[in-house]
């Protein structure tokens, strides 16, 4: 007997069920039961072919890797499913063709290649898996959550070619339920599952990979999940989930926080999002949100009403941070890390993009609204005068003060796994691919600072929407470092050991401890045009982080 990934049936959890699933929040990971029967004793690899639990996949086989596109790991969520917990696939005969990626997830349009036109289709839980093209088994595997503010993003966005025949590793991107789709809180839906069904599909996705991933040549007992932003989010989400225990061995957070909207603000927003859609006065109000198309619903997350992911249920019954600070989390080792420059991306997008840089009365305000009776010296601390612009001095306030919470989350997760801090900062690095294009045609984009910014460090693990930004000799030489480090960590828990280039060990990178905190920071080094040194990566371990975003000075204004 195959072993469910769904936990999930559509009627609510029974108080009783909800006790049990919630006592399974303890340390500690357990074995991974053994799984029997299904896709791992029957599977069988062929060429371009595989057997899964639910039908053959044929995919594609090019020099190098193995890629199999658009396999469903869940009934499409339409319908009586729209906003219920993720449900079993019907298995299909003959042989899937997996070699085109499924359907994005609903969602509006943006900046990124790909998404000039919404998103308009809900059949949309699809991942993708890359694999070595030799055959092999019991290679680790890394689950990557795509990003996009839990309303845009698919997995297709990230092409982890490189870093699969590199690292002699098996890769898997998912599709997940984005914005309103994803995440309305409302009483009329499941208990378990209301606020957070993106998230659920996530441990859905995780639970095909358990049963399926040894087909592929993957191990089933060594999986890391990995994501960025939103995707690092999740990854932070997994950790406090109780009912996603023992689906992963390794947890990578890039760029993530790790808290979630309490279940009143989710359900706030929800009760909004309910009026816009035009159906709060409706007789039976789910059965009237059933009825809403997509492009009502991207409409109205155009309006940048959309709920968040939101604490509730069996599967997350407490708020992440909370649950690291006092050690109730699947205690796996964790990579935990940012950009130098974090929040810069998104000042140029609210304000310079728009034409409307800010001045520096409007930074005063920004300041005094965000810090309230702490704006004096934070203002003193990081006066205008002192930054290139109004919008960089912000930039760099909400950067530092979003660094001391990413230090807080350290020292919490550090006291009951291993833990390994980054922080990547290559200064005048290329900008990620939808900065980059445009600042080929963008007056704006071009003369901003955008530093190293929010997404910029995805181009040195793989392609990612589809594009190669121009790296220098350094910054390949960096890539290809941060590409060891990540399947080093991705096959035994520690970075540390030898990388791709020369065989040669890679810079230590020190464990996190808080009474000595290190991060590596990861750099790349031109050499002297004058002389005879070769452009390299020159990570090291070190504590610069806290000079450089004022962390003690954050700490005694925020606590």
């Amino acid at each position: 007997m195959r072993r469910s990934r769904f936990r999930y049936p559509l009627a609510a959890f029974g108080a009783a069920a909800t006790a049990v699933a919630v006592a399974l929040m303890f340390p500690g990971s357990s074995p991974r039961a053994a799984t029997t029967g299904g896709a791992t004793a029957a599977a069988a690899r062929a060429g371009d072919r595989v057997r899964t639990a639910d039908g053959w996949v044929r995919g594609v086989s090019a020099a190098g890797y193995s890629e199999y596109d658009g396999i469903p790991y869940a009934a499409p969520p339409v319908g009586a499913l729209r906003w219920a917990p993720p449900q079993p696939v019907a298995p299909w005969p003959g042989v899937l063709d997996a070699t085109h990626f499924g359907n994005r997830c609903v969602q509006g349009t943006g900046w990124d290649p790909g998404y000039s036109t919404p998103k308009l289709t809900e059949d949309c839980l699809y991942l993708n898996v890359y694999a070595p093209a030799t055959a092999q088994k019991n290679l680790p595997v890394l689950v990557w959550i795509h990003g996009g503010g839990f309303t845009g993003g698919a997995g297709q966005d990230t092409d982890p070619r490189q870093y699969v025949q590199k690292n002699d590793a098996v890769v898997v991107t998912i599709n997940y339920r984005l914005g309103i789709l994803g995440y309305l809180n409302l009483p009329q839906l499941p208990a378990d599952g209301r606020g957070n069904f993106g998230l659920l599909d996530q441990q859905a996705a995780l639970r095909w990979v358990n049963e399926n991933i040894a087909a592929f040549g993957g191990d089933p007992h060594n999986i890391t999940i990995a994501g960025q932003s939103a995707g690092g989010s999740s990854v932070c989400d997994q950790l406090a989930s109780p009912t996603a225990k023992g689906l992963f061995e390794k947890a990578v957070i890039m760029s993530g926080s790790c808290g979630m909207a309490t279940a009143a603000q989710g359900q706030a927003t929800s009760q909004q999002v309910v009026a816009a859609l035009g159906c709060a006065k409706a007789p039976d109000v789910l059965a009237c949100l059933r009825a809403v198309p997509p492009s009502k619903i991207v409409a109205v997350q155009a309006t940048g009403l959309s709920p968040r992911p939101s604490i509730g249920g069996a599967a997350f019954p407490i708020d992440p941070g909370q649950a690291i600070a006092v050690g109730k989390f699947n205690r796996v080792p964790v990579i935990n890390g940012s950009v130098h420059d974090e929040r810069r991306l998104f000042v140029f997008q609210d304000y310079d993009y728009v034409g409307r840089p800010l001045t520096a009365g409007e930074y005063v305000n920004l300041v005094n609204s965000a810090y309230g009776k702490s704006a004096a010296q934070v203002l003193a601390k990081y006066p205008v005068a002192s930054y290139p612009s109004p919008d960089i001095a912000w930039a760099t306030v909400q950067t530092d003060s979003l660094d001391q919470a990413r230090k807080v989350t350290d020292d919490e997760l550090s006291k009951w796994t291993p833990t390994y801090a980054y922080e990547f900062d290559v200064e005048n690095t290329p900008q990620f691919t939808s900065i980059f294009r445009l600042q080929q045609t963008n007056a704006a984009a071009k003369a901003f600072p955008f530093g190293a910014t929010h997404v910029d460090d995805l181009a040195y693990l793989w392609q990612y929407l589809g594009q190669t930004v121009p790296l220098t000799d350094a910054e390949l030489a960096l890539s290809d470092q941060m590409i060891a480090y990540w399947g080093n960590f991705q096959r035994t828990g520690n970075p540390n050991g030898y990388g791709h280039s020369r065989n040669s060990a890679l810079p230590v990178w020190d464990s996190y401890n808080a009474g000595s905190p290190q991060w590596l920071e990861e750099r790349a080094c031109d050499a002297d045009p004058a002389g005879n040194g070769i452009p390299a990566a020159c990570s090291v371990s070190g504590n610069g982080f806290l000079t450089d975003h004022n962390v003690a000075f954050w700490t005694s204004v925020l606590g």
